[in-house]
């Protein structure tokens, strides 16, 4: 399994179809197609039946910061668990250090504005969030569905907006080579003009994820 930051760079540069993101920012990846419909159409059921209001770690007092659904999927259900291999087999991470799985749904109107995945070092639920674990380092997230009109993840400081498209993996790395915070990584997931959206996010953490 694959631990340091540089060897994932390489092992994904390698794979066929990925695209990296041709700025010196951040390490940000693409590629289109990695999900089969059908694995997406069963995560797509799961999210809903399982859905919630999603929350946010450090309540920053804007009701509307975060208005989509999360979903926690369990690791045993069959669609999950293919999902989980998939996504192994790509990225090589040791699944050790990756948080449980996530869906998330966003209808008309809903968003998520300007965030980091990483907990902001000194925040005020950082040692809440990081103390077992340690901060987030890879994020791995995934488009279940086309969406109609609007949904796209815009990284304003890398000036670049990716949208919907079925089966289509967006990952990055929240770590500069120091293995400090990157905010150059801050990203809004934008609202939907028309339809629903639906993602998944796999986080992986810097020690094997115990909460």
């Amino acid at each position: 399994m694959i631990e340091s930051g540089e060897s994932i760079v390489s092992r994904l540069s390698a794979l066929s179809g990925m695209q990296r993101l041709p700025t010196p920012k951040a390490e940000l990846f693409q590629l289109r197609g990695l999900v089969p419909d059908d694995l997406c159409d069963a995560l797509i059921a799961l999210i809903e039946q399982g859905r919630r209001p999603s929350t946010i770690a450090d309540d920053n007092g804007d009701a509307y910061f975060r208005t989509s659904e999360t979903c926690d999927l369990d690791a045993n259900l069959p669609a999950v668990a293919r999902f989980e291999t998939l996504l192994t087999q790509l990225c090589g991470l040791n699944p050790a250090y990756g948080e449980p799985l996530q869906g998330q749904r966003y209808a008309i109107g809903q968003e998520f504005k300007p965030h980091t995945d990483y907990f902001t070092p000194g925040g005020r639920d950082f040692t809440k969030f990081c103390a077992l674990s340690g901060n987030r380092t890879w994020t791995f997230m995934i488009y279940l569905n086309d969406v109609a009109a609007g949904g796209a993840t815009r990284f304003k400081a890398l000036d670049k907006t990716f949208h919907p498209e079925r089966g289509k993996l967006l990952c990055w790395n929240n770590r500069l080579a120091n293995g400090a915070v990157n905010p150059a990584t801050l990203h809004h997931g934008m609202k939907v003009r028309k339809g629903v959206k639906y993602v998944i996010t796999k986080w992986y953490r810097e020690k094997p994820w115990r909460g």
